[in-house]
């Protein structure tokens, strides 16, 4: 309680301009951890407003501000989510295959990867509000141009709607860096938890309001119909999370971006932990030439990929191989999907508990061996008998598979494996970096997660049209098991930099 008052004291004191010397800091945000003095040297960053920003009982320095960050998480990822029931369904309608489908995912998130690593520089220079009122606007304008391919007609025109959503949806490392200065290490994977079950109910829960417009509008002939209801519907959410964001969100204003007249902290004397730390993490590996600390930041990055690309392959093929290899109809699939989606949320919310029995690397580690369990159960998937026309398959009965396997592998990888082993990868990364400004390298990371959304589900598409499903989810499979052997050799390491 004591450490409490002294950190309010000094929040009032900096904002009445009479700042005292400080017990933080060598570069970075305000401290929020209770750690002895010697290791107190976080960076400081402050709202415009310190009296409407007081640290609260959980620990969470700005809650209104985090309320806001968790509805533009959630906003950015309903896009696809509200879309996915129909998606597939659309690119029939233009004309295209199970390849364009992988190209209209992938072009979500290659507009994802043009400005994650801007949008997360942008925040330490034109301010977060800014930062995200653009790509707000972005997405408004790729919910009017989705709507308007309906009309055009062409394929073409999808994968450039995709793309300027992706764009606007692009502030996964903006948000990420934002929730790291506001909260304390110790806590950070719950709180992180929390903005990945925004993000997640995103895109796993909201198949059900795209498969309630399928269902409403599956008959309707005119504009408005089951393509562009759901833009339609996205365009309005966007333009009142533009409204709450003008009206309600502060931005935050670093302490190294201050006058140096205004700011006077002096260094601090390292603890003999923090000391072992960076010696550890400032080792060469002699093969590659990198330090531990970039190892583990590269290390962190390909879990990313790994996890975020797996889930990237069953969202793209997820609805399609319902149809054509279990028989079961986009509605039902997609209902299923967002069922599942709802018990990863539950999932995600309680990381909190499950952060104080486990630790990152075992979170991590079980998470995604579950994955990778869900995926080879499509490996044990009977291939449909093609008919002479492309848009037809017929099951003889040695072929038909069981759609209790298609029930259990969405529920493994949507409510267990993927929310809980991501969700630690996105704790262990931000906890690794520590101390030192997160804004680009979280940036980075989001871009790492979105170049699998790109890679995963072309491969798939061509995957899936030149060979079939099994061999798609060995190589899942293969991938996943190799990340779970990684977290497993390097566990020490991991965990003793993320201290």
């Amino acid at each position: 309680m004591t450490t409490l008052n002294n950190n309010s004291s000094n929040l009032h004191s900096i904002n009445n301009h009479d700042r005292k010397k400080s017990e933080n800091v060598e570069t970075g945000y305000r401290n929020m951890e209770n750690d002895s003095l010697e290791d107190n040297h976080d960076d400081f960053s402050l709202a415009p407003s310190i009296a409407s920003s007081v640290l609260s009982a959980e620990g969470i320095y700005d809650p209104t501000g985090f309320a806001c960050i968790c509805l533009v998480i959630f906003l950015g990822d309903m896009t696809r989510g509200v879309f996915f029931p129909s998606l597939w369904l659309f690119v029939e309608h233009l004309g295209g295959s199970a390849v364009t489908l992988g190209y209209a995912v992938a072009a979500f998130s290659f507009g994802r990867i043009l400005v994650n690593p801007v949008f997360g520089s942008w925040s330490h220079t034109i301010g977060y509000t800014k930062t995200l009122l653009i790509s707000c606007s972005l997405l408004f304008l790729g919910t009017l141009l989705y709507a308007v391919t309906y009309l055009v007609g062409r394929p073409e025109c999808l994968l450039a709607a995709q793309t300027v959503l992706g764009v606007g949806s692009g502030t996964l490392g903006v948000s990420r860096a934002f929730v790291a200065e506001i909260t304390p290490q110790r806590d950070r994977t719950t709180y992180m938890a929390w903005l990945t079950a925004m993000q997640y109910a995103g895109f796993t829960v909201t198949p059900i309001a795209g498969a309630f417009f399928n269902y409403i509008f599956r008959d309707a002939t005119g504009f408005l119909n089951m393509f562009t209801a759901p833009a339609l519907f996205m365009g309005f959410i966007v333009l009142g999370t533009i409204a709450i964001l003008l009206t309600f969100f502060q931005g935050r204003v670093r302490m190294d971006q201050m006058p140096e007249s205004e700011v006077d902290v002096p260094p601090k004397k390292k603890s003999e932990r923090r000391q072992e730390i960076e010696r550890v993490a400032n080792e060469i590996v002699p093969v590659i030439g990198l330090s531990i600390y970039d190892c583990c930041i590269l290390g962190c990055m390909l879990l990313n990929i790994s996890t975020k690309g797996s889930i990237a392959a069953f969202e793209t093929l997820g609805i399609k191989i319902a149809e054509s290899h279990f028989g079961l109809l986009s509605t039902r699939a997609g209902l299923w999907v967002g069922i599942c989606g709802a018990c990863g949320v539950a999932s995600l919310l309680s990381m909190g508990y499950l952060s104080q029995l486990l630790s990152d690397v075992q979170l991590i580690a079980g998470g995604i061996l579950i994955m990778s369990l869900s995926s080879a159960l499509f490996m044990t998937l009977n291939e449909p008998e093609q008919s002479l026309y492309d848009d037809y398959v017929v099951y003889s009965d040695d072929a038909a598979n069981s759609s209790w396997k298609y029930c259990v592998s969405i529920f493994l990888m949507y409510s267990i494996g993927y929310p809980i082993g991501h969700t630690a990868v996105i704790g262990l990364f931000s906890k690794v970096i520590g101390r030192r400004p997160q804004g680009t390298l979280q940036g980075w990371f989001a871009s790492a997660g979105s170049l699998a959304r790109i890679i995963f589900p072309l491969l798939s598409g061509y995957i899936l049209h030149g060979k079939d499903a099994r061999a798609l989810f060995e190589m899942i499979t293969f991938v996943l098991i190799l990340s779970t052997a990684f977290v497993v050799y390097s566990s020490r390491t991991l965990t003793l930099l993320s201290h």
